[in-house]
């Protein structure tokens, strides 16, 4: 593993906790980035335009990469391209800040073709804005004569702003795909359910425990960025259960947009359950369900959403009603499990069975007939048969959605 530094600048009189706490987070980061911190600067005071640091905390820095033997620093706070450049310059070492190491760690896990797409134009909307800058410092010695670099910048940013428009596009054929997909799914009574959460909450874990599957887990932020789904029966009921990307606190505009195709798989769900770690403390699972609350709250298409209180096998219930008690705002129609122990599943799987679009119950008279043993056959892939009586007729108690009914009224004699 590489050795880096972690750097955070807080702001004076700033909440000392959410500070911690970031910077913990950003540990956890650079492990997932495959990173190994070796030391950590932390400073106080407002952004300084060139160096976010102070300049000497900056030299500070440098003499701690040498001594160190460190080969990248990574700043928790985003920098500009000129600080970048600055620090760099000082420390002689490689500098990025947090979303740079998100975006290096989704490339690592990027498997997939869409993966790798949504990773590249993410990197590509985080650069433009900096193209400029970047151009400017690397080539200010190559200015032939007031303003001669325009045309080298113009043509760096056209040349990102057309990768950009490629790539798009060939996602935009994704997407339609995947809504077609949804669409094809609803027409044949398949209602979609989504995993959705902060990054590490057992999201994984749980779809492994429902689907009985191997879906890879790990004790790392990340672990899942293409998301997996599969066909699973609730109590009757067929739903596609899928896993996808966690959320992260002040994840960018930029890179919502990247992932849009995947995190649609969310946002265009029936059902969402939120996972939640109830293990941790409350101030942090109180934050990270803001984080999920708003990056949820303007995209989310009318779909109910269950709270999944996960990891209940690590708390005392004693200490979870008090969680729950406080953070009861945020976490509507609560269920809690263990995906670890297996504890709760049923009570989640009832929870999900309540909330699927309604369906029509209705009792069905046919003739006794080879077309009716056909038509019998299609109704039990079609919707839930409760019940069958075999008389002068065949009666099935039926459960359907809508345009089945309305279809099977052809072959009913009452």
């Amino acid at each position: 593993m590489k050795k880096v530094i972690i750097v955070q600048r807080t702001d004076p009189g700033s909440d000392e906790l959410k500070n911690k706490r970031q910077l913990s987070e950003m540990k956890d980061l650079a492990y997932a980035g495959d990173y190994y911190v070796i030391g950590e600067m932390v400073q106080s005071r407002y952004p300084d335009r060139k160096y976010h640091l102070g300049k000497g905390k900056v030299h500070e820095l440098a003499m701690a990469v040498e001594s160190l033997n460190a080969v990248k620093v990574i700043f928790c706070n985003e920098l500009s391209s000129l600080q970048l450049y600055n620090i760099t310059e000082i420390c002689k070492c490689a500098v990025i800040d947090k979303f740079q190491l998100i975006l290096e760690i989704f490339a690592l896990r990027a498997t997939t073709r869409r993966a790798k797409l949504q990773v590249e134009l993410a990197r590509l909307k985080y650069e433009i804005p900096r193209a400029r800058t970047i151009v400017s410092h690397l080539k200010k010695e190559e200015r032939p004569g007031f303003m001669g670099l325009g045309g080298y910048e113009d043509s760096y940013e056209q040349d990102i702003k057309g990768r950009i428009a490629r790539i798009k596009d060939e996602l935009g054929h994704v997407q339609n795909h995947n809504e077609s997909l949804r669409s094809f799914r609803h027409a044949h009574g398949l209602s979609l359910v989504a995993l959705a959460g902060y990054t590490n909450a057992g999201k994984s874990t749980l779809f492994n425990a429902i689907m009985d599957e191997n879906v890879a887990v790990e004790d790392m932020l990340f672990t899942t960025l293409s998301p997996v789904a599969r066909s699973m029966d609730v109590m009757g009921r067929k739903v596609i259960l899928t896993d996808t990307v966690g959320f992260i606190e002040d994840l960018p505009h930029w890179l919502i947009d990247a992932f849009r195709s995947t995190l649609d798989e969310i946002f265009f769900a029936d059902i969402i359950l939120l996972v939640v770690d109830a293990s941790e403390p409350l101030d942090i699972m109180h934050n990270k369900l803001l984080t999920c609350h708003e990056t949820l709250w303007e995209q989310v298409h009318d779909a109910s959403m269950i709270t999944v209180m996960n990891k209940t096998d690590l708390i005392s219930r004693e200490s979870l009603n008090e969680k729950m008690e406080a953070l009861r705002y945020l976490i509507p129609n609560t269920v809690l499990i263990s995906a670890k122990t297996m504890e709760g599943l049923d009570d989640l799987r009832q929870k999900i069975r309540d909330r699927l679009p309604i369906w029509k119950r209705k009792e069905i008279s046919m003739p006794l007939s080879e077309h009716s043993m056909s038509v019998l056959s299609w109704l039990f892939k079609e919707g839930v048969v409760h019940s069958v009586k075999y008389a002068d007729q065949i009666i099935v108690d039926l459960e359907a959605r809508e345009e089945i009914m309305n279809k099977i009224q052809s072959f009913s004699v009452k």
